[in-house]
């Protein structure tokens, strides 16, 4: 039986699972059985079923915010039991990841500073079976927990090339001359939609209209304007802001945007200078 052990920082758990089925309770009794002592937190467990991307911003929104030596497992894995591999990474900044090799641990990671990562083979840190459509349960979960428990990274696999993992990038907005063109990159729970249009890139921006206002159109319809507060708009009218991601977003104040403009992942989102004379 593994000694309890307290550490100071906990084993984070961010999957699409939701909690319909008992999958993120097999798990987390995976994580128990090996480190009992482990304090675990769920990021969340909504990522939209099998969207690698939206994982991938979750996770990246989320890392910095727990104790250093954190072990993160993620598991969005359309990809299970087919040649993508599992891995885990250690970074500069002293989090490590644990997950499967589909860019879902890119973002983090790298904006963490990736310094080895490893595929998971070894038979000793993984259940006895390991299921062709379970990986969640049967290898993430056991070496996240003893990655907590202390197991050095290195004893769970070869070490890796960084350059063979696969990586995410992120759409990159498009300034011209009076347009920043950007898109929806992800929609939260609220159907706030969150563009790829950052505040540096919207600022530098504006500072070539000092004397005109900037607003924000989705797709082809009417604009809107930039609020500092979605309780500044009246209730049910469109709005933009920079939300906590620091991106900019569209939202309906105590509505849906993402259902109200039937938009997604993709939608066309432009910051625009001088509407009436685009």
């Amino acid at each position: 039986m593994p000694t309890l052990v307290q550490r100071p920082f906990p084993l984070a758990i961010l999957t699409d699972f939701s909690y319909r089925d008992h999958y993120v309770g097999a798990m987390k009794g995976v994580i128990a059985s090996i480190a009992p002592g482990a304090s675990v937190i769920d990021i969340t467990h909504g990522v939209v079923a099998q969207c690698t991307v939206a994982g991938a911003i979750a996770l990246r929104e989320s890392w910095r915010y727990f104790p250093r030596r954190t072990v993160f497992l993620a598991v969005v894995d359309p990809g299970v039991g087919t040649a993508r591999s599992p891995i885990a990474i250690e970074t500069r900044a002293g989090a490590r990841f644990v997950g499967p090799d589909n860019g879902l641990l890119w973002l983090a990671a790298n904006d963490a500073g990736i310094t080895r990562i490893v595929k998971l083979t070894s038979a000793r840190h993984r259940l006895t079976n390991v299921s062709a459509t379970f990986h969640g349960r049967d290898i993430f979960a056991p070496a996240a927990a003893y990655l907590w428990r202390g197991t050095p990274i290195s004893a769970l696999g070869p070490t890796l090339d960084p350059d063979s993992i696969v990586t995410l990038d992120l759409p990159c907005s498009v300034e011209s001359p009076r347009r920043v063109r950007g898109e929806v990159i992800y929609v939260d729970g609220f159907g706030n939609l969150v563009s790829n249009i950052d505040r540096p890139t919207a600022e530098r921006f504006g500072t070539r209209f000092r004397h005109k206002s900037l607003s924000v159109r989705i797709k082809s319809g009417a604009t809107m304007r930039i609020l500092d507060a979605y309780g500044d708009a009246p209730k049910g009218v469109p709005l933009a802001i920079f939300g906590s991601f620091g991106l900019l977003e569209v939202a309906i104040r105590d509505g849906n945007a993402a259902t109200h403009f039937a938009a997604g992942p993709g939608t066309s989102v432009s910051l625009i200078a001088d509407v009436g004379r685009i």
